[in-house]
C-alpha cells in the first residue's frame, strides 16, 4: 500500500513537471515578406487569411489562442516570469527612465495600444503584427502576425473605441478590420476608402511616397498621404494631404493640403484635435526649412495650406519651382511646433493627462507629446534620430515657436542613435504609443525592436 501511494505521488509529480514545461518555444520573429503591389485595375483588394485565424470570411475573427481544459487537482507551477532584455546600452533615456526590448518585428512602423493591453504594430510589409500583453509587469507575449493584407506597406494602424474596429492603411487603401476584444488574429479586412487614385505628378523627381497613416478622433477617421515627389505640383488631390472621412469611409474630403509627407498623426485625447507632422523636402539649405508638427483641426477650415513645396516656416518662399508669378505665401500656415530640418517625424502620441496604471509617467510628462524622429538619410551634418518630448498646455505648446531656434520647444527623451558626423545609426525610431498601464513604446524599423520605457 505504501509503495502504491509512493508510485502515485511520483506519477503526479512527473505530470506536473511536464505541464509546467509545455507550450510555445522561443526562436526569432517571423520574417516579413516584401510589399507586393496590387495588379493594375484592382480597387478593392481582399484580405488574405493569416495562419491561426479561425473566423469565416464575413465574420469577426476569433482569438487564435484559447485556454486549454485544466485538470482538477493541484495546479502545476507556471513558468517563472522574466524581464525582457535591456535596450541597447548606447541609448540615452531621459533621467529616471529606462527601456527594454519588448519584442522584435521586421520593419516595425506605426503602433497602437489596444484596450486589453496588446500592442498592434504596422509594418513596411503587408502584415500587421500584435504583441500580446505588451504592458505586462515583466515579459509579455511574442509578436505574431495579426492579419496580412493584399497590398503594402501596412504601416498605418489605429483603433476606434466608437466603432470597436481597427483601421489600417496601405499604399492605396484604407481598411476596416472587425475586432473582438482580446483577439490575437483577424481574417477579414474591408476596403472602405481609396487614396492615390490619380497619377504621380508630371515630371516627378522620382521621390514617390507609398505610405499612408491613419488616426481616429470620435467618429472621424483621418488619413495622411505622402507626395509623389520631393518637390512638385501634385495633380492627384489625395497626395501630399490629410483626408478626413466617416468611420465607414464615406464622405472623404481634404482637410489639409501641401504637406509633403504627413506620416505622424496624433489625436489629443483631452480635446479631440488632430496633429500632424512628417518629412519635409530635401535639396534645400541644410538648416532650412524646419520640419513641423501642427493641428489642422484647430484652424477651423478645410484645405488648410501648409505651403509645400514653395512656402515653409513663417510664410517664407523657399522653392518657387520657376512659377511666374511666384507663389503667394501669405495664406499658408505658420505651424505651432518646429523641429530641426531633416528630423523626419514618423510617429507621435499624446501622453494622456488622466493616464492610469502601474507605470504612469511623472506629472511633467502628462498631456505632452512624444514624437519618433527617423533622422536624415544624408549628411553632413546629419540630423540624428531620436524620440522627442514636447510639453503642452492643452492644445498649445508650453513654449512658443522661436523662428531663429527650432530646438526650444522640445527635449530629447531618447537619444544616442548616432551623431551629426555620419548616418551610421544604431536605430531609427518610427511609431510611438502609450501602453494600457502607462509605459511608453516606440518602434525602430532599422532593428525591428519595440522598446518599452518606464520610469524607475
Amino acid at each position: 500500500m505504501k509503495d502504491s501511494r509512493l508510485a502515485l505521488a511520483l506519477a503526479l509529480l512527473a505530470g506536473a513537471s511536464i505541464a509546467s514545461c509545455s507550450g510555445g518555444g522561443g526562436g526569432s520573429s517571423p520574417t516579413v515578406g516584401a510589399p507586393t503591389a496590387p495588379p493594375p485595375g484592382v480597387t478593392t483588394p481582399s484580405a488574405i487569411a493569416t495562419t491561426g485565424a479561425s473566423a469565416t470570411p464575413g465574420t469577426t475573427a476569433t482569438p487564435a489562442h484559447t485556454a486549454s481544459p485544466v485538470a482538477t487537482g493541484t495546479p502545476a507551477a507556471g513558468p517563472t516570469p522574466t524581464m525582457p532584455p535591456a535596450a541597447n546600452s548606447a541609448l540615452v533615456f531621459a533621467p529616471g527612465f529606462s527601456g527594454v526590448v519588448a519584442g522584435n518585428v521586421n520593419g516595425a512602423r506605426e503602433l497602437v495600444s489596444l484596450p486589453n493591453g496588446d500592442l498592434l504594430i504596422g509594418t513596411s510589409s503587408q502584415t500587421l503584427y500584435i504583441l500580446p500583453n505588451a504592458d505586462a509587469p515583466t515579459s509579455g507575449g511574442k509578436p505574431q502576425p495579426f492579419i496580412t493584407l493584399s497590398e503594402g506597406p501596412a504601416q498605418g494602424v489605429t483603433y476606434s473605441s466608437v466603432s470597436g474596429a481597427i483601421y489600417a492603411a496601405t499604399n492605396t487603401t484604407i481598411w476596416e478590420i472587425p475586432y473582438t476584444p482580446g483577439a490575437r488574429s483577424a481574417s477579414v479586412a474591408n476596403a472602405i476608402a481609396h487614396v492615390r487614385t490619380g497619377p504621380v505628378a508630371p515630371n516627378s523627381d522620382g521621390d514617390v511616397h507609398t505610405t499612408t497613416s491613419v488616426a481616429v478622433s470620435g467618429s472621424t477617421l483621418y488619413a495622411g498621404v505622402g507626395s509623389s515627389c520631393n518637390a512638385c505640383i501634385e495633380v492627384d488631390p489625395t497626395r501630399a494631404s490629410v483626408q478626413q472621412m466617416t468611420l465607414t469611409g464615406a464622405n472623404m474630403t481634404r482637410l489639409a493640403e501641401n504637406s509633403r509627407n504627413p506620416i505622424a498623426l496624433a489625436v489629443n485625447p483631452a480635446t479631440g484635435s488632430l496633429w500632424i507632422g512628417g518629412a519635409g523636402q530635401d535639396d534645400l539649405p541644410y538648416t532650412h526649412p524646419y520640419e513641423y508638427f501642427d493641428s489642422p483641426t484647430l484652424r477651423g477650415t478645410s484645405n488648410v495650406n501648409y505651403g509645400w513645396p514653395a512656402c515653409e516656416e513663417d510664410h517664407v518662399l523657399y522653392n518657387p519651382l520657376n512659377q511666374s508669378p511666384p507663389p503667394d505665401c501669405s495664406q499658408t500656415v505658420a505651424p505651432l511646433i518646429e523641429f530641426d530640418a531633416y528630423a523626419t517625424l514618423i510617429g507621435a502620441t499624446f501622453y494622456p493627462a488622466n493616464q492610469t496604471g502601474s507605470y504612469v509617467f511623472p506629472a511633467a510628462y502628462r498631456g505632452g507629446i512624444f514624437i519618433g524622429s527617423h533622422g536624415s538619410w544624408h549628411c553632413c551634418p546629419a540630423t540624428p534620430p531620436r524620440v522627442y518630448f514636447v510639453p503642452m498646455n492643452g492644445d498649445a505648446p508650453a513654449t512658443a515657436v522661436n523662428w531663429s531656434d527650432p530646438t526650444v520647444q522640445h527635449s530629447d527623451f531618447v537619444s544616442g542613435f548616432g551623431s551629426t558626423a555620419n548616418t551610421s545609426y544604431i536605430g531609427r525610431p518610427t511609431g510611438v504609443a502609450v501602453g494600457s498601464n502607462g509605459s511608453l513604446f516606440f518602434a525602430d524599423d532599422q532593428t525591428g525592436n519595440i522598446i518599452r520605457i518606464r520610469h524607475s
